[in-house]
């Protein structure tokens, strides 16, 4: 479980204070996609840095279970969100030199995995994903969604409890970004958090919550498929 309570982030500015987040509250439940939405500098991406330990807030905190991330130096961040945090991001931040098998890799030499097992693991990660053709493919031979698949296997590569997502399907075509859309689903349903941050409606009417963000506010919590899941 990953929770919000009161979060704030206030950049200091001389022309005037900005405030990107305003007590921001929120439980992202476990086994759930929840969608971020808002217009542009409504602070979707503070929040999204915030929640996922890479930006500390002015006030409030981030629990992820028992463990206050605001009180954590950063070495201790960073271990963290290697071990349980994935991120998946709208350029796909694949590295250049290395195939789809080896990105995918990457995180789990960083955790200290063994070469064999994080190669085997890797392979049947894209293996589900329908990419186990493409393992020794570069990124540039890929096309977009096959590359973005690629991110969300990587995601996965180190077992993680919350999965975040910025804008994962802005740069694909609606064929693919439908594709990407019901993997994040169905990585959220394994009983991990994801929590994405899109502009994109197709996306959010896959989530399970969407959260609306206006200037740097929680102005509405839904639940689109709420009706369903009654049905």
């Amino acid at each position: 479980m990953l929770r919000a309570h009161r979060l704030s982030k206030i950049y200091r500015d001389p022309a005037g204070d900005i405030a990107a987040l305003s007590d921001f509250s929120h439980t992202f439940e476990a086994g759930q996609m929840t969608a971020i939405m808002g217009p542009s500098g409504s602070g979707k991406s503070t929040l999204l840095n915030v929640l996922a330990g890479l930006d500390t807030p002015t006030s409030g905190e981030v629990w992820l279970s028992e463990v206050n991330l605001a009180m954590l130096p950063e070495q201790q961040r960073a271990e963290l969100r290697l071990h349980k945090f994935g991120f998946v991001f709208q350029s796909y931040n694949l590295i250049a030199v290395l195939n789809a098998q080896q990105n995918v890799a990457f995180p789990m030499g960083l955790a200290g995995l063994k070469a064999s097992e994080r190669n085997e693991r890797a392979l049947a990660l894209l293996q589900r994903f329908g990419l186990g053709p493409r393992a020794g493919h570069a990124p540039h031979k890929l096309s977009g969604g096959e590359r973005q698949r690629v991110a969300i296997a990587r995601a996965l590569a180190n077992n993680p409890d919350v999965v975040f997502a910025d804008e994962p399907t802005g740069n694909l075509d609606s064929k693919s970004g439908l594709r990407v859309a019901e993997l994040l689903k169905e990585v959220a349903y394994e009983g991990r958090s994801v929590v994405v941050v899109t502009h994109d409606p197709r996306l959010a009417k896959h989530a399970d919550v969407v959260l609306q963000l206006e200037d740097g506010r929680l102005s509405n919590a839904t639940r689109p498929n709420a009706e369903l899941a009654m049905a």
